[in-house]
Parts: structure tokens; C-alpha cells; sequence
């Protein structure tokens, strides 16, 4: 008969006993469940896998790729400009509302390829944890799916295995699970089915076994408690489906800007138009139709339509720089966010340190001694502590610890097809192996040991044993022990010194608990190595009682070393006044002192652990979020409390990791930063950039591309906003002085005359807005981007210094053009000869070469332009070709009947490029005197109001 199906409890199984928790869950142990039960239960909680969100569907995601204050006022321009040319018919087809509309087309396209490859964080999360799993049902082992397990199922765990679903240990032999993925440890955690004696946080529950985790070395049986979103792991993909992704900085820039310019189009319009109906005389509806048709060719000018297609490109010419660079950027916005970045969290293990766990230094009786190297390659060397090679006596030892740690172990080390070193098993264990093989001893050893029997790990002696034959000893038997320094030194009577076997005195006895004191201080994890010979002739049986009498050989300190590129990283993002944190799963001290060796918090400074977070009320944990920059032993909703924390103080928050446990955070971070070779699935599809070579310096790296590129995008919306101006003014102030410059009478019949044509104003955007503006998105560095504090978070694109040098340069520009319409015409300030057509002719001339001169003052707002001139060969290549399009609209017979332009004489050449150069001495004086007022200070802070 079935037995009653459970429901999911509510206590922690880790607090209960086993047999208790598996009758609460309706198993016998020794049978498992029926095939009847597990349908049954199967029916009632359903598969065991983590909810996935739905899709976008296909449509969705193309019609976000308009939702955009900017493209809303294009797509309201290009229905302006068809209304326009319905009513007038001047072309044969629509151009300016076609090129509006391709350019939105085109911005589109490219937001949307580039975001296509991201996918579903939780459905990734899925597809990494399922899994086959070993259960016992009917009495009998059976291989399933692990989407098929269910509550009350006994898990059974062996080597290599991974863990299907959340589970209480019945019984564990030498079992060792990884669960850095889950919780941040480092470590292979030691297990076994003793109840605990009180809550403790995730890392530490040993008596439990968790979904997405995997079995590094021993055996055991559980009784599963949990499955699907019930587990740990599907309440972080409970956390990840709820984190909320904000904007980033720039899309709420452009967003602003895109409302900003709504307001200026419409209100510019209406005093234009109306200012126009005012002073000029309107005789027929054809006047008033051209009124009209300005007033909607000024609106397009005054919008720089190309903007979200030349940010798209400019964007996406950034990732492909940083992907060069190992950065894979996923979402274009996201390039320019890592620059405003105030603060980096970083995991430590795999992130800041190499996830490979090394033997870093030796403690004996002859002394403590140093090996160098780090991870899993085998290159280093054994030195004194003051790098003076070792002496014989200590070499001795060194040998015996490092084989015997060897033998008193399963792992295994290897080299990949590709030449890497990489293990199988415990990391610690094969720490010992390439350690030995520094010392070129594993060979001796293979070819010396055949291992008899072996006595496990477990937690109880903390420590396990090998039963070895040597060989070269007339196949004499020997034990050797590898276990916790402090119980294992309890168990020796003798001592090895060099060659020799002294009684382990009192005197010596504190001597080798010193040692491991004196390393444990440092944060590296200790572990002790003995042997002892076998009586001959006798082969005992494996158990603990012959862990007696041993000789101590000495004490090895281990650590998961920090990269060394880190901490040359994490001090150029602090001089850029970025502040750097480092949040992981580890032990405190370990993250206590790796942290102090990076430069980012200072020698004596302390973790703080989840639980004292878990103490503190909201107010608390905001200030030790403001003071505290290590965090260890965390659980994924204290990462993503901190992240809020941050957030909440203003700070753009990049926040980097490769486990499962990070995927949160990630998420719900300005940036979330995944790593390429050890991230999990799931982190690298949470995050919005991935680094492909997991290493902490291509993030600085990025950091200074994403600055260079605001930047940039600092120097084309400063060119296209002050262009864009100067045909504004042009239009307006020609309007209203047309008596002062001659315009009024140029006509001879009264009729309405403007400075510009609209066919000519929206000639001028076309050939000046594209090519130039998207060179300087691509230019070089002009200000030292990387020593200079991130700008705040509420710091816009457009700051008030950069408004006023628009309108100033604007002004400029419009100035001369109107000046030179001036000097043409007859009346006026100044008497011409010249027609109409022909003075406006060199007046819009001037206009097109005023804004490409306006190209080389807009690459900095305090910078000379004549500083680094020639650095950008793109922005030269625009400039040139757009002269030779204004050239070819003034001289080619085609174009001047459609765009009503007549050749100019050389004279008049001369003074257009004479003329539209004012813009730029004049911008040359401006900053002079913005670099003289702010002494040196980059981009003009606290500079004066022109």
C-alpha cells in the first residue's frame, strides 16, 4: 500500500533526525518509495524543475525597439514631413519623411540584433540542472531523470554524481560536496547525516545535500525534501524572476533628452511660425503653406534625427571594441554604463582569486618554507621564507608531506587537449598533487606505492588514511594519514627531522602547534600529514584504530590564491574613485585577508557575515553597507539587499560572479558582470556583460572604454545640438531682422523671404548630421577619462556649461551666416550687389562649413581643437566628403534647380570658409578662458556662464 504522501515541511530538515524526517515523509529508507507513490507524489508537486518565464513573443520584442521618447518625436516628425509633401508635391516621392523613417528603421535593427542574444536567466537555470539521478524504489537502484524526483525519494550519492534535488543525508561515507555554484565555498564541503544543533546559514548545513550541486569524492543516501521551486535553488530563481532591472544611466539620459527636445521642437515651431504670420505679409494660401512647410522643416532641424541611430552605432562599435577586449557586452546601453559605474562587487572565488586551491607554504621541524606558483599548474619551487633554497633535512620533510598528502588522497591531475591543467575530485586533494610534482616527485611515487586499502574521511576524525605498499621495502606496509592538524598531532608519538624519527616531546609538540596556529593566522587552511609503518607480516584490517602512534611529518597552508592582475586592477578603479567590494560565500577570514592583500579594505579590517547582516535593522545595514567593503559567508538575498543598499545611496552598482548564487544580484545591478570560463549558464544570461577571460582587470579595462564612449557621446550631442541651434537661430533671427540684413526687399515683390529654404535646412542635416557626428563617436580619448571620479548618477549627458555652448556656438554660427547673406545682398548694414538666390546661396554655404568647423571644436569642451588635429582620420574622411556634397549642391546644374542654389565665384568662396571659420576662433578664445577659470579642472566645472 502507498504510503501517504507528504506535504513540504516546514521546519529545517537539517535540525531533524534522519529516520525522523523520512517517516515524515512516508519512506522506509531500505525500500524507498513504490512506483505507485512516486506517481502519485509526481501528480502532486509536479516535475522537479524551476519555473521558467514566458517568452517575449517575436512582436514584443520588435515593438520595444520603438518605445523611445526620441523615436516617438522622428515618427511624429516624419508624419509632419508627409503631410508637408501630400500638400505640396514638390518630389515625386516623400524624401525627408523616407529618411526619418529608415533612420528609426535602422536604430531598430540594431537594438534588436544585439539584444536578441540575450535568453531567460530561470529557463537557463533549468536547462544547467537537469540531470539524471540514482534513487532507490521497490527496493531496487533505478537511473531517472532528475526532473522526475520527487519528495520523499532516497537519493543515492556517489562520486561525480550531481545533486538532483534538496535532500537529508541518511548516511554519508568520506562525502564531499562542491557547492561553490550555490553558496560561494570554495571548498569541497565535508557531509554527514548528524542532525545540527541550531540554524546556521546555507554554507554550513552539513547534514543536507542541495539541488545543483555535485558529489566531489565518498558516498551517501538521502531522503529527498524538496524539489522544483521548493529548493534553494528555485528560490533564487524565485529572486532572479523578481529582481528588478533598471534603466541604465543612459537610457534615462536619452529618454530625457528625447522629452526635452519634444517641448523645444514644438515651442520653437509655434514662435517661429508665429513670429513669421507677424512680421511678414501673407497674400496667399501658397505663402502660408511655405510658412508652414518652414515651421515643420525647423522642428526636423531642430531634432538631431540621426541621434538614435549614430548612438546605436557608436554603441555598437563599442562592443565590438570591448569584445576585442574580452568584454561581451549583451544589451548596447549597457556599454556606456560600466563607465558611470561608482561601485564594483566582486565574488572572490574564481573572480579576485583563481578557484584553484594551492599549497602556498610547508611548516616542519626544520622550518617553515614557501612554494611558489599558483593554481593547477605544476611550475614553482620550494624556498625558505627569505627565498634561500632549503636544506637537505628540510627537503626530507618536504617530501614526505607532499607524497604522503598525495597518497592520502583520490584526486587526479591531468592536461586538457589544449595544455591546461585541470583535476577530478577534491581540489584541496589535489592541491598535494601539484604541489609533489613541483618537487618532480610523482613519479617516484607511483612508481614506489600500490595503495591496499583505504580508510575514508569523515567528520568525526577529520581526517582519512591510506594503506600503502612499498615497494622498494620488500612490499612493507605503511598508513599514512592526512587530516586536521590538531587532532591528527594528538595521535602521533614520534616525529620526522630529516631522515630521522624523534619522540614527539612536549617541547616539539608546541613547536608543531604553533605552526599551524602561525598559518591559520594568515588564513590559509591547514592540514597536517603523518604515517606510520605496519607490523610486518600482517595485513590489518582498514579502520581507525590504526591511526595511533603515528609520526607527524608537518603541517601544510593552503589557499585559493588571488590573481595577481586583481590588485593592479582594483587600484586603478580606485583611483578613478571607483569603490571596490568584495562579496562572497567564503570563509570570513579567508575574505578578510584575500581582501587586504588586493588593496581593497585594509589589513585589520573584518568581514562582516550574513548573520551579522541578518542582526542589523534596516538603517543598520544601510551604514554598514557605506563602511564596510568585505562581506563573507552570504546568502544570494543578502547580495542582492547590499545591491539595493547601494543603489538606494545613488551608486551605480556593477556587480560581478560566476555562480548560481550571484545570478541574483546580477540582475538587479546596474551591470551584472559574468564570468566567461567559470560562470555558470545562468549568471552569464542574468548578466548584461560577460568577461570572456575572467579576469578582473578586463573590467577596469571596460570601465575605461565605457567612459571614453559617454564621452564621446558627450562630443556629438554637443556638435548636433549646437548645429542644429545654429539653423534654428539662422531661420528665426533672419525672420525677424530680414530689414536689418536686406531681406525684406531682396524679393521686389513683397512676397515672404527667409534666410534658408526648408528643402536647404533639412540638405544641411542630411550632410552634416550623419558623417561627422558618427566619426566622433569613434574618436580617440581627449581627457584622461580614467583620473576623474564617475560622474554622479543624476549627472546628465548635457550639463548646463555644454547648454550654454550650444546656444553660444549656435549663435555663432547663425551670426555669420546671416552676416554673409548681409554682405551679398544690397541694403542692409552692409550694401552688396549680389541676387537673392545667390546670397542665399553662400549663406547656406556658410552654415554646412560652420558646422563641420563646429565638428573639430565639439571634440572637447576645454581641449583645443588643434590639439591631437589629426588623431580621428574618420572625422577628416566625413568633413572632406560632406564639403565635397556641399560643393557638388552649389556648382552641378542637377542640383541646384533642386535644391535652388546658383555657383559661386571664387571670391565668394573665400569668404564663406572665411566666415563659417568664425566659429571656430571663437570657440578656441571660450576655451582659453574656461581652462584659465576652472585652473585645469576637467570639463570646465564651476566655469563661467557663456
Amino acid at each position: 500500500m502507498a504510503s501517504p504522501s507528504p506535504s513540504v515541511p516546514a521546519d529545517d530538515p537539517s535540525l531533524e533526525d534522519a529516520l525522523l524526517v523520512a517517516e515524515r515523509f512516508g519512506v522506509d529508507p531500505a525500500m524507498g518509495l513504490s512506483s505507485e507513490d512516486a506517481e502519485q507524489r509526481f501528480a502532486k508537486f509536479g516535475p522537479n524543475a524551476l519555473r521558467s518565464a514566458k517568452p517575449v513573443p517575436l512582436w514584443r520584442r520588435i515593438l520595444a525597439q520603438f518605445q523611445d521618447p526620441l523615436v516617438y518625436l522622428l515618427l511624429g516628425g516624419a508624419f509632419v514631413a508627409g503631410v508637408a509633401w501630400a500638400i505640396e508635391r514638390e518630389e515625386s516621392w516623400p524624401i525627408d519623411a523616407v529618411v526619418i523613417l529608415a533612420v528609426i528603421l535602422l536604430n531598430a535593427g540594431l537594438g534588436f540584433v544585439q539584444e536578441s542574444k540575450a535568453a531567460d536567466a530561470v529557463a537557463a537555470l533549468s536547462r544547467m540542472t537537469a540531470v539524471n539521478a540514482s534513487v532507490l524504489r521497490c527496493g531496487e537502484r533505478h537511473r531517472i531523470p532528475s526532473t522526475d524526483l520527487v519528495p520523499g525519494d532516497i537519493l543515492l550519492l556517489e562520486e561525480g554524481d550531481a545533486v538532483g534535488a534538496d535532500a537529508r543525508l541518511l548516511g554519508a561515507t568520506a562525502l564531499k560536496i562542491l557547492e561553490a555554484s550555490l553558496t560561494g565555498e570554495s571548498e569541497a564541503v565535508s557531509k554527514d547525516a548528524r542532525p545540527l544543533a541550531a540554524p546556521v546559514p546555507l554554507a554550513d548545513r552539513t547534514s543536507m545535500v542541495f539541488k545543483g550541486t555535485a558529489v566531489a569524492q565518498g558516498s551517501g543516501r538521502a531522503v529527498v525534501t524538496a524539489t522544483g521551486m521548493k529548493t534553494e535553488m528555485g528560490l533564487i530563481a524565485k529572486l532572479i524572476d523578481e529582481a528588478v532591472e533598471e534603466p541604465t544611466p543612459l537610457q534615462r539620459e536619452v529618454a530625457r533628452i528625447g522629452r526635452m527636445l519634444g517641448i523645444a521642437v514644438i515651442a520653437i515651431a509655434i514662435v517661429v511660425v508665429t513670429t513669421i504670420l507677424i512680421v511678414s505679409p501673407i497674400k496667399t494660401m501658397g505663402d502660408l503653406v511655405a510658412v508652414l512647410l518652414l515651421g515643420v522643416s525647423l522642428a526636423v532641424a531642430a531634432v538631431p534625427e540621426g541621434l538614435p541611430a549614430i548612438l546605436s552605432l557608436v554603441l555598437a562599435l563599442g562592443v565590438q571594441r570591448m569584445a576585442a577586449r574580452n568584454a561581451v557586452v549583451k544589451n548596447l546601453t549597457s556599454v556606456e554604463t560600466l563607465g558611470a559605474a561608482t561601485v564594483i562587487c566582486s565574488d572572490k572565488t574564481g573572480t579576485l582569486t583563481r578557484s584553484q586551491m594551492t599549497i602556498q607554504r610547508i611548516a616542519t621541524a626544520s622550518g617553515d618554507s614557501h612554494i611558489s606558483g599558483v593554481g593547477y599548474a605544476p611550475h614553482g619551487e620550494v624556498t625558505t621564507l627569505d627565498h634561500e633554497p632549503v636544506l637537505e633535512s628540510a627537503r626530507a620533510e618536504h617530501i614526505v608531506v607532499l607524497s604522503g598528502g598525495s597518497l592520502a588522497g583520490n584526486a587526479a591531475l591531468g592536461q586538457a587537449d589544449d595544455g591546461a591543467w585541470e583535476i577530478q575530485g577534491d581540489p584541496t586533494e589535489a592541491a598535494f598533487l601539484v604541489a609533489e610534482r613541483k618537487l618532480g616527485l610523482e613519479t617516484r611515487r607511483k612508481a614506489r606505492f600500490e595503495r591496499v586499502a583505504e580508510i575514508p574521511f569523515s567528520s568525526d576524525r577529520k581526517m582519512m588514511s591510506s594503506i600503502e605498499r612499498d615497494l622498494e621495502h620488500d612490499g612493507e606496509l605503511i598508513i599514512v594519514t592526512k587530516g586536521a592538524p590538531d587532532i591528527l598531532i594528538e595521535r602521533c608519538s614520534h616525529v620526522r627531522v630529516g631522515l630521522a624519527v624523534l619522540p614527539f616531546d612536549e617541547a616539539r609538540r608546541r613547536h608543531a602547534l604553533a605552526d599551524v596556529e602561525r598559518l591559520s593566522g594568515e588564513a590559509l587552511r591547514t592540514l597536517a600529514v603523518a604515517y606510520r609503518p605496519l607490523p610486518v607480516g600482517e595485513e590489518p584490517e582498514p579502520d581507525e584504530t590504526l591511526e595511533q602512534d603515528l609520526v607527524f611529518v608537518g603541517t601544510v597552508g593552503i589557499i585559493d590564491p588571488p590573481r595577481e592582475e586583481a590588485a593592479v586592477a582594483i587600484a586603478e578603479a580606485r583611483h578613478a574613485g571607483i569603490r571596490v567590494m568584495m562579496i562572497t560565500g567564503d570563509h570570513p577570514r579567508t575574505a578578510a585577508r584575500i581582501a587586504a592583500q588586493l588593496g581593497i579594505a585594509a589589513a585589520d579590517a573584518e568581514a562582516l557575515t550574513g548573520a551579522d547582516l541578518d542582526a542589523l535593522d534596516e538603517a543598520g545595514f544601510a551604514a554598514a553597507v557605506r563602511s564596510t567593503s568585505v562581506y563573507a559567508r552570504v546568502a544570494p538575498i543578502h547580495k542582492l539587499r547590499i545591491v539595493d543598499a547601494l543603489q538606494a545611496d545613488g551608486d551605480i552598482v556593477a556587480m560581478t560572479g560566476d555562480g548560481v548564487n550571484d545570478a541574483p544580484a546580477l540582475k538587479a545591478a546596474d551591470i551584472g558582470v559574468a564570468m566567461g570560463i567559470t560562470g555558470t549558464e545562468v549568471t552569464k544570461e542574468a548578466a548584461k556583460m560577460i568577461l570572456a577571460d575572467d579576469n578582473f582587470a578586463t573590467i577596469v579595462a571596460a570601465v575605461r572604454e565605457g567612459r571614453a564612449i559617454f564621452d564621446n557621446i558627450r562630443k556629438f550631442l554637443r556638435y548636433l545640438l549646437s548645429s542644429n541651434m545654429g539653423e534654428v537661430l539662422t531661420v528665426f533671427l533672419g525672420v525677424v531682422g530680414a530689414s536689418i540684413i536686406g531681406l525684406d526687399g531682396a524679393s521686389g515683390g513683397g512676397q515672404l523671404v527667409v534666410p534658408l529654404l526648408a528643402t536647404q535646412i533639412l540638405w544641411i542635416n542630411l550632410v552634416t548630421d550623419s558623417g561627422p557626428a558618427l566619426a566622433m563617436g569613434v574618436d580617440p580619448q581627449t581627457d584622461a577619462v580614467m583620473a576623474r571620479p564617475p560622474r554622479g548618477k543624476h549627472d546628465g549627458a548635457i550639463d548646463g556649461l555644454m547648454w550654454r555652448g550650444v546656444v553660444v556656438l549656435g549663435l555663432v554660427m547663425a551670426l555669420a551666416t546671416l552676416l554673409t547673406i548681409d554682405i551679398l545682398l544690397p541694403g542692409g548694414l552692409i550694401e552688396g550687389t549680389s541676387s537673392l538666390k545667390e546670397a542665399r546661396t553662400a549663406g547656406f554655404t556658410v552654415l554646412v562649413f560652420a558646422q563641420l568647423f563646429n565638428s573639430f571644436n565639439a571634440r572637447s569642451e576645454t581641449v583645443s581643437a588643434f590639439k591631437s588635429l589629426f588623431a580621428n582620420r574618420w572625422l577628416w574622411g566625413a568633413v572632406a566628403l560632406s564639403a565635397l556634397l556641399q560643393v557638388a549642391v552649389v556648382e552641378l546644374p542637377i542640383l541646384n534647380a533642386a535644391f535652388n542654389t546658383v555657383p559661386l565665384s571664387p571670391s565668394h568662396w573665400l569668404l564663406c570658409v572665411a566666415m563659417a571659420s568664425a566659429v571656430l576662433w571663437f570657440a578656441e578664445l571660450r576655451k582659453i578662458a574656461l581652462r584659465r577659470s576652472t585652473r585645469g579642472r576637467v570639463n570646465g566645472l564651476a566655469a563661467p556662464a557663456f
